[in-house]
């Protein structure tokens, strides 16, 4: 295991610094902190300036990793005081604009025009087409702000009037191919056939543009009509070719529907977070017009520190470079100052505006549907899986974790009635389980059944080697604390386990995991109440996953100790072989059926054995053979 979280370099300049912040007014502001070229690194506002800034130059235990590092880079700072909080916030948004400081969430707009391109001539193609139109004779639809709604547009179009969406050129390439899968599934007509007249498709193309044009409504309207009027001449094929018409656009209203909103006018906006170095996270947002998603956008940031100052950061961003803004957002957790940034947003957009953190029901669907969107973004970007990233996220919520673990120890006690007690730990890294840092501990210091006992002892000893190996200066294995530990127990192993943390001085989050009558997982525990997970299947199956490969790992190594010690039990039921001559040839010949096939020179060569012993073991396996 690697360290995620690397140590910062106290600044020296800590007790001047915080000595001017000392001397500020007890009065709304902007601050700017410099590094020790005069460069803006970071731009903050203020309610009170002595008491916001001040806090950076003061004890750093209360202080993300980001924002350590940037103190650790502060050489200077410099404030304005404004009339209000709001003047203060609407002045942070400029200069953060202005100066684009390292340390502020940063957005890059990517927004630009895009176009849907029908290329010239009787075989045209539709496509997207961003930037500035050529003058290439294509015919171009648009602008349109969202990239994202243009290739859905498309692609809806394509699939509802068979057209094609491959690299083949017509009239050059008809009859000269054979048709792709698109042809077999029915969502291209293949005029690389050689079979589709010109008439026919240039119709399926003006049809196409219509309903781009027009959007799904006009154009259920208007093919009704035509497949009615084709009824009434009789025109029966033509009417069923425009009835299949009218059921494809039905099939893609029907699957709109999945990502509309009764909401008519919102945005949904959530966060996912890998909790690798850097803090890497994902904003992503949904945007609804008529009650129907009609962008999407996502933001891949690191190092955004404290999730609410992040999510109220982000928000100022991205509705500085957005002109259009809803009169609902809902996000997916807390903001700083949620009121003050209702304020500012109700300003920029000319009428009131709503930040809202759904609980239930339609809108906390968006948003749980919003944040795994976020976490498939992010996955993509850090190599995980979506669903990885989904759990641990779900999990750093559920038991209000400051980041996403990174690595998770798990610990669990096995025994029979007292006998061969022993304990397991495994590892998991970034959801998944790393089996080369799984442990097995023989339990030395307690005798019987004794749980809570073991699990001391395991914790104590499982700590007490990771200040031994960073004195050492070790840097793996041991000498690396988890993000968080799960006991496979409950409140008493959590309230059991926690003296010994303290005592040796570490903060490491640590729950317990309960299980129902069925020994499944069911509940996750701190000393207090528990916290049922069923209801958050990633973080549910996630925490089963560990439980579960805790358990098997502990009572493996419990099956093993009771094999080897029965094994051990025959051998020195043999005269001359005690505990040792009987450990010594488990070692040596691995198993008993070796030992059985074994010469008596073979058993005399196996260390701390003599011939005489190597005699007795030799005539104990074999004298039923003998007499028979």
């Amino acid at each position: 295991m690697q360290s995620h979280f690397p140590e910062e370099t106290r600044n020296p300049k800590l007790p001047l610094l915080r000595e001017k912040a000392m001397r500020l007014p007890l009065q709304p502001g902007v601050y700017l902190m410099r590094d020790a070229g005069k460069n803006i690194i970071y731009v903050g506002k203020a309610k009170a300036l002595k008491n916001r800034v001040s806090q950076y130059f003061g004890s750093d235990k209360n202080h993300d990793a980001k924002v350590r590092r940037m103190v650790s880079q502060v050489d200077d700072f410099d404030t304005i005081v404004t009339d209000s909080e709001f003047e203060a916030l609407v002045l942070e948004c400029s200069l953060i604009k202005q100066y684009s400081p390292k340390y502020n969430i940063l957005l890059k707009d990517d927004k630009g025009y895009h176009y849907i391109r029908i290329s010239p001539g009787p075989w045209a193609k539709i496509s997207e087409w961003k930037g500035n139109p050529p003058d290439d004779g294509a015919r171009y639809i648009g602008p349109f702000l969202s990239f994202w709604a243009v290739r859905e547009a498309v692609d809806e179009a394509r699939k509802i009037f068979l057209l094609p969406s491959c690299n083949r050129r017509f009239p050059q390439d008809l009859g000269k191919g054979r048709p792709c899968l698109n042809y077999f599934i029915k969502q291209c007509c293949a005029p690389c056939r050689g079979k589709v007249k010109e008439a026919e498709y240039a119709e399926s193309v003006a049809e196409a543009v219509d309903f781009l044009m027009g959007g799904s409504a006009a154009s259920v309207k208007q093919l009704t009509r035509k497949m009615e009027q084709a009824a009434e001449n009789l025109e029966f094929e033509t009417a069923a070719h425009l009835r299949d018409r009218l059921a494809a656009i039905r099939r893609i209203t029907e699957k709109q529907k999945v990502v509309s909103a009764k909401v008519e006018e919102q945005d949904v906006i959530a966060l996912a977070q890998s909790g690798l170095e850097g803090a890497a996270a994902c904003f992503e947002v949904f945007r609804f017009s008529g009650g129907r998603l009609y962008d999407r956008e996502h933001f891949v940031l690191k190092d955004i520190g404290n999730t609410e100052q992040a999510r109220g950061e982000f928000l100022e961003r991205y509705y500085s470079m957005r002109d259009k803004i809803p009169p609902r957002i809902s996000l997916d957790g807390s903001v700083q100052n949620p009121a003050l940034l209702e304020q500012w947003l109700s300003e920029k957009a000319g009428k009131k505006v709503t930040v809202a953190i759904p609980q239930r029901g339609e809108q906390a669907k968006l948003v749980e549907m919003c944040r795994n969107n976020a976490a498939e973004h992010l996955a993509q970007s850090v190599g995980r899986t979506g669903k990885e990233t989904s759990a641990l996220d779900e999990l750093t919520r559920l038991l209000g974790l400051e980041q996403p673990p990174v690595f998770i120890e798990s610990y669990d006690i096995s025994n029979l009635a007292g006998g061969e007690n022993v304990a397991g730990m495994v590892v998991f890294e970034n959801g998944k389980p790393l089996k080369s840092a799984y442990r097995k501990f023989q339990i030395k210091t307690v005798a019987g059944q004794d749980d809570y006992g073991s699990m001391r002892e395991v914790i104590r000893r499982r700590f007490g080697e990771y200040f031994s190996r960073k004195e050492k200066g070790e840097t793996e294995g041991f000498a690396q604390l988890p993000d968080l530990i799960l006991l496979d127990g409950g409140k008493g192993h959590v309230a059991a386990v926690r003296p010994v943390l303290e005592s040796m001085g570490l903060s490491i989050p640590l729950f317990g995991m309960v299980k129902d009558d069925k020994h499944r997982t069911r509940a996750i525990t701190s000393e207090g109440e528990e916290i049922s997970i069923h209801s958050y299947r990633r973080a549910f199956t996630l925490a089963s996953a560990i439980q579960e490969e805790v358990h098997r790992f502990a009572i493996g190594y419990h099956r093993q100790k009771r094999k080897k010690k029965a094994l051990s039990s025959e051998l020195t039921s043999i005269a001359g072989i005690g505990p040792s001559r009987a450990a010594a040839l488990l070692r040596y010949f691995r198993t008993m059926a070796s030992i059985r096939e074994a010469t008596v020179d073979e058993l005399a060569a196996a260390p701390s054995m003599t011939r005489p012993a190597a005699q007795k073991v030799y005539d104990h396996f074999h004298a039923e053979k003998d007499v028979e």
